[in-house]
C-alpha cells in the first residue's frame, strides 16, 4: 500500500463507530447504547423480528477501475449491512423492470396486483390505490398500512440522513418520531420510511414467484461469481463464514405463494434481518453499477440494463438528494470533492458505498463513525487526485 492511502487508513481507523460490538449488550431500556434503529421505536414496536449479529471493526476498500488502491480490516468478514439493503432491492427492482414485469414506473402498483393475480394486500384503499412505482421507490408514496404487525406511523416524523426537517403545522416543534400526522397526497411528502419499504419488497416478492434472494442469487450474485449463499433453516441464526452472505427476513414474514412457503426480507436492518455481506461482495455489486451492468465493461453480460442504472440516479422532485431507494450528490450535498454524477448506499453504523462512474472509483466503507463521512470521502479525492496527478 502506497504511504498516501495509509493516511486514508490510519484517519478512518481512528474515526471507528462507537456501537457496541455485540447486540445481546444492549442495555433494555437505554436507546443511547446506539445498536439499532428499533430501540428509537415507541413501544411496542422497539423490538427485534428478524435476526442480529455481533460486528466487525472498521473495514473497507478503495477500488479503481478493478483495481484495489487499499483496503483495511477484514473485507471478507460478513457484517449487518443495514440500509446499504436498499441498493439491492433498487437492483431487483431493475430487474423487474427489465423483464417488463413493472411496465411503467408511473404506473398503479394496484394496477399491476389485479393485472398478475397477485395475493397480496395493502393496495386496495382509495388512498393507497394511487401510489406508484416511482413514488414507492422514490419514499413519496405515503402509504399506510401495518406491514408484518409495524404499522407505517412508526417511522412518520423521521428525519435522517440528507433529509431536512419539513416544518410541521401541528405542533411548533418538531414531532417525535412515530407520532401521527395527516398522510399527504402520494407523490407529494417525502419521508424516509422502514415500514413502507418492507411492503415494497413484499409486493416485489409476490411479483417476481419467489423470494428475493433466490432471485438476487441467481441473477446477479452468480454470474459475479460470488456463489457463497448460505443455506440456512428459518432458524439457523449462526454466523456466517468468511464471504458467505445471506439476505435474512422476519421470523413472520413467511407468505404462501403457489403453495410454496417463502421469507419476505426487508429493506434494511430496523428490526433485524437484512442483508448480511462482506465489503468484498458489496465491492462486487458496486462494480456492476459503474459497469452499466455488464459483468466486465468491455465484452461482460449485460445483469441489469444501463436504463434502470440511469433511472436509480434521477433525482426525486421534491427531493433531489434521492433517486430511486439511492442517495446522490446533486448540487453536491454529500461531498463537495466528488462529482454531481457519483451516488450512494448508505446505512446507520457508518455504512456507505461510494459509486463513482466518472472516475471509475468505488469506496465502501463499514462500521465508521459517521460524523466524519464527510471528511473521509473529502480525504479519498485528495489522495485519488494526488495519485493520478503523479501518474
Amino acid at each position: 500500500m502506497e504511504s498516501n492511502w495509509q493516511e486514508l487508513v490510519n484517519y478512518v481507523q481512528a474515526h471507528a463507530c462507537n456501537w457496541i460490538k455485540n447486540p445481546s449488550d444492549n442495555s433494555a431500556n437505554d436507546a443511547s447504547k446506539g445498536w439499532g434503529i428499533h430501540l428509537e421505536d415507541p413501544p411496542p414496536y422497539n423490538q427485534l423480528l428478524g435476526p442480529v449479529f455481533s460486528r466487525g471493526e472498521p473495514n473497507g476498500l478503495i477500488r479503481h477501475k478493478g483495481r484495489d488502491l487499499c483496503s483495511w480490516g477484514d473485507i471478507c468478514r460478513p457484517d449487518m449491512t443495514f440500509s446499504v439493503t436498499k441498493t439491492y432491492l433498487a437492483i431487483l427492482t431493475g430487474l423487474a423492470f427489465d423483464k417488463k414485469l413493472i411496465k411503467n414506473l408511473d404506473a398503479r402498483i394496484e394496477e399491476a396486483i389485479t393485472e398478475h393475480s397477485l395475493q397480496v394486500d395493502g393496495f386496495s384503499d382509495n388512498h393507497n390505490k394511487q401510489i406508484t412505482w416511482r413514488q414507492m421507490l422514490q419514499f413519496t408514496s405515503e402509504w399506510q398500512g401495518t406491514c408484518f404487525g409495524i404499522p407505517d406511523q412508526v417511522d412518520h416524523h423521521r428525519t435522517v440522513g440528507l433529509q431536512k426537517p419539513t416544518e410541521s403545522a401541528d405542533a411548533a416543534q418538531t414531532p417525535t418520531k412515530g407520532t401521527s400526522r395527516k398522510l399527504q397526497t402520494p407523490g407529494s411528502h417525502w419521508e424516509y420510511n422502514d415500514i413502507r419499504i418492507n411492503q415494497f419488497a413484499l409486493v416485489l416478492m409476490h411479483l417476481f414467484g419467489e423470494s428475493l434472494p433466490d432471485v438476487f442469487d441467481r441473477e446477479i450474485m452468480h454470474p459475479l461469481g460470488i456463489d457463497k449463499r448460505t443455506r440456512l433453516s428459518p432458524d439457523d441464526h449462526q454466523p456466517l463464514s468468511a464471504n458467505q452472505w445471506q439476505w435474512y427476513g422476519y421470523h413472520n414474514s413467511w407468505q404462501e405463494i403457489d403453495k410454496r412457503s417463502m421469507q419476505s426480507v426487508p429493506g434494511g436492518g430496523h428490526w433485524g434481518g437484512g442483508m448480511v455481506i462482506s465489503a468484498e461482495h458489496q465491492a462486487a455489486v458496486a462494480e456492476l453499477l459503474i459497469n452499466k451492468g455488464l459483468t466486465d465493461k468491455h465484452d461482460g453480460k449485460q445483469l441489469l440494463s444501463d436504463e434502470w442504472i440511469k433511472l436509480m440516479q434521477t433525482p426525486c422532485d421534491i427531493a433531489p438528494f434521492y433517486g430511486l431507494f439511492t442517495w446522490l450528490n446533486s448540487d453536491h450535498c454529500v461531498s463537495r470533492a466528488a462529482p454531481e454524477s457519483a451516488f450512494f448506499a448508505m446505512g446507520i453504523g457508518g455504512q456507505l458505498v461510494l459509486h463513482d462512474p466518472d472516475n471509475e472509483l468505488i469506496a465502501v466503507l463499514r462500521w465508521t463513525d459517521a460524523n466524519y463521512t464527510t471528511d473521509i470521502i473529502e480525504l479519498i479525492y485528495r489522495i485519488f487526485s494526488s495519485e493520478n496527478d503523479h501518474s
